[in-house]
């Protein structure tokens, strides 16, 4: 059974653009190097022809990717719940440090944590998942266990 992903809008939107620049301007680009390449002639010891060919196969399978992607995903907005879910946004407090941290919970295609985005399949996305205000999570990390408390959900 596949599982579902779980993208924003604003990621469904970057997708959109990156698809688009690729179809269209790198395409154009690796085209125009490969035929560049084969003016220089032998091609089986042509390096520039060998590497606009494998330009090309990691373009296309980049587009094959995200093509699969923007077929499969749910889209989900930001938006206000009483539990954690995709969409939303918590703040937390790890027992032991005096401010808070926020973070939104995103589908692993977003994850990102310098901008504070967590999967919901990370191990503190997994454990607040669910949870709600005032609920306490504890999760392994290398350093042993770490506690968290839900302060808020936004």
């Amino acid at each position: 059974m596949e599982e579902t992903n779980y993208i924003t809008e604003e990621k469904k939107h970057a997708l959109q653009e990156e698809l688009k620049h690729l179809k269209t301007f790198k395409r154009k680009e690796i085209l125009e190097s490969l035929e560049a390449a084969k003016a220089l002639g032998d091609l089986s010891e042509n390096a520039e022809y060998h590497q606009a060919r494998e330009d090309q196969g990691k373009t296309e399978d980049r587009i094959n990717q995200i093509e699969y992607m923007l077929q499969s995903s749910v889209v989900v907005k930001k938006h206000q719940s009483s539990k954690v879910e995709i969409g939303t946004t918590v703040v937390v407090n790890k027992e032991g440090i005096k401010d808070h941290v926020t973070y939104s919970i995103v589908g692993a295609e977003e994850a990102d944590m310098t901008a504070n985005k967590i999967s919901n399949k990370s191990p503190l996305g997994e454990a607040l998942f669910g949870k709600k205000k005032g609920d306490t999570v504890s999760i392994k990390t290398p350093k042993g266990l770490a506690k968290y408390t839900l302060i808020d959900i936004q």
